[in-house]
């Protein structure tokens, strides 16, 4: 690789940078995207429910943000995938990074409540799980990862 090669490598990973970090520094106006939209929707209707409770949920709940990753994920599945697909998803837990896709290097990992590892129950569906996600997302460069219960790896695919 040349010179001019590494300086141009290195001047897209810095642009790739400054742009994560401007998206993650917050949508206090109530910018376009999701998240600030939402919150700022909560914030205008007041956030309260009629017995006075707040329905507004934490800033800091990100289980509840892995969660809706992983109802998505399965409500695509359910909508469109085979009924083997049907059957493997409903063994999905939980999955994380499916929204934090830059194309470069995307990971994405499903847990499921398979037991037995690479030589367990779950080997078949983690290929069907693997082939379903990448149906649902697609990158460029993505891998992603299907554990088992006790959190052993089951299988991957590209997405």
């Amino acid at each position: 690789m040349g010179m001019k090669s590494k300086i141009a490598l290195g001047a897209v990973v810095g642009i790739v940078v400054i742009g994560v970090a401007s998206t993650n520094s917050g949508d206090s106006d109530g910018g376009s995207g999701d998240k600030g939209t939402s919150a700022s929707a909560e914030q205008r209707s007041g956030g309260t429910k009629p017995d006075g409770k707040s329905d507004a949920k934490p800033a800091g709940d990100k289980g509840t943000e892995k969660a809706s990753q992983a109802e998505q994920f399965k409500a695509f599945v359910q909508k469109n995938g085979t009924p083997q697909e049907k059957d493997a998803v409903s063994h999905v837990t939980k999955v994380q990074g499916a929204d934090e896709q830059n194309d470069i290097l995307d990971a994405a990992d499903i847990y499921t409540d398979f037991t037995g590892g690479i030589m367990g129950e779950g080997t078949g569906p983690a290929k069907l799980l693997t082939s379903a996600f990448a149906d649902w997302k697609q990158s460029d460069n993505g891998l992603v990862t299907v554990y088992d219960a006790d959190g052993e790896i089951i299988g991957n695919g590209n997405f």
